[in-house]
């Protein structure tokens, strides 16, 4: 599947990947940051923003998706960086594929086998239950939205996913069934096969839960190049939290590759 892409910068290809019910929109900021040094390469995954819908929305789909994209606008192999989901998704490409991936950024996931978490489950509900047929204004989706997601930052996160369509009404870019069937799956373990031995980094937010002490073991083991790096009061939207000092983080480690 051909994916809608952003680009900026010129230099060594840096390709970033943005999690559930995100959009590369999301990353344009840091993408034009780091395009000083890098030529930044930010898709839509399948299913989220510009990118095609497909009934499909797995493991195996999302990485050849982006594999297919490596092939298609690097020269060779990449830096690749990926939050959430986009991080297993990373995960599982440098495992799979380690000659297309130079270093790894792996932002607040593990490899672990996941629970349902709540807030990606309140977040399908509150898209289900949001009424579109009447049209109207972001505005006062919003305050629909309100009484099921506290969080403005949240809530915003989630409009961005909004559109105009060819009737002239809002509508969910976002495949929202097919994600909402796919959940589960999305929440298993990763297919471990393989060792990347390249160099890797975690990184963290210190008010998040999904990246334990207790996953360390494993995340070493499999990748033995890894280091670990915890960002201040930060939640599980670590680049949003705090973003100089994800930006520092970031940079710190890819600068060999200048």
């Amino acid at each position: 599947m051909k994916l809608f892409f952003r680009h900026y910068g010129k230099g060594p290809e840096l390709l970033i990947l943005h999690g559930l019910f995100g959009i590369s929109d999301n990353w344009v900021t840091l993408g034009k940051q780091l395009g000083e040094n890098f030529h930044v390469i930010i898709p839509d995954l399948r299913n989220h923003g510009r990118s095609p819908h497909s009934e499909r929305f797995d493991f195996p789909s999302l990485e050849q998706d982006v594999l297919e994209l490596i092939e298609e606008e690097a020269e060779g192999a990449v830096l690749l960086m990926g939050h959430s989901l986009g991080g297993r998704i990373a995960v599982q490409l440098a495992l799979h594929y380690p000659e297309t991936v130079r270093k790894l950024v792996v932002v607040d996931i593990s490899l672990r086998k996941y629970t349902p978490r709540r807030e990606h489950l309140e977040l399908i509900s509150a898209m289900h239950a949001l009424d579109l047929s009447a049209g109207g204004r972001r505005t006062d989706l919003e305050k629909q939205l309100r009484q099921r997601i506290p969080s403005l930052k949240i809530r915003q996160f989630l409009l961005k996913n909004l559109f105009w369509n060819a009737s002239g009404k809002l509508a969910w870019r976002l495949n929202v069934p097919v994600i909402s069937a796919s959940l589960p799956g999305l929440f298993d373990g990763l297919d471990m096969t393989g060792r990347y031995t390249g160099p890797t980094l975690f990184i963290r937010g210190e008010r998040s839960d999904y990246i334990l002490e207790s996953n360390l073991p494993a995340i070493h083991e499999t990748f033995p190049g890894a280091t670990v790096r915890t960002i201040r009061d930060a939640t599980h939207w670590v680049h949003a939290d705090n973003p100089g000092e994800f930006y520092e983080a970031v940079s710190a480690f890819l600068p060999g590759d200048q």
